[in-house]
């Protein structure tokens, strides 16, 4: 079974950037795609972005095109959340899952979940 821990997180001002990781446990994690998602207090979980089990597909929403990029290091299980040009509505709960529903934008879709990471972004 494949565990998913995210790390990275922190408190930064408006215009910074952070790296999020989303370390995975588990032989078979190489054959799941990632996803990140975010939550806000108050407000469903909503998707950021996804990258197929190979890392060659990425996806993204609208909202963070052009300022995030997620990459993958299978020989290392893990996926990262590379987020430039923070601003303060990027401030959320970011959590990283697993799915064999490449590409999905529905956390329904994800079956496996870390436990989060909080980030912070002041204005």
């Amino acid at each position: 079974q494949v565990q998913l821990v995210e790390s990275g997180g922190g408190l930064v001002q408006a215009g910074d950037s952070l790296r999020l990781s989303c370390a995975a446990s588990g032989r078979t994690f190489s054959m799941y795609a990632v996803g990140w998602f975010r939550q806000a207090p108050g407000k469903e979980r909503e998707f950021v972005a996804a990258i197929s089990w190979s890392g060659g597909r990425t996806y993204y929403s609208d909202s963070v095109k052009g300022r995030f990029a997620i990459s993958r290091d299978n020989a290392k299980n893990g996926v990262y959340l590379q987020m430039n040009s923070l601003k303060p509505e990027d401030t959320a709960v970011y959590y990283c899952g697993a799915t064999g529903n490449e590409g999905s934008t529905s956390y329904s879709d994800y079956k496996i979940w870390g436990q989060g990471t909080q980030v912070t972004v002041s204005a």
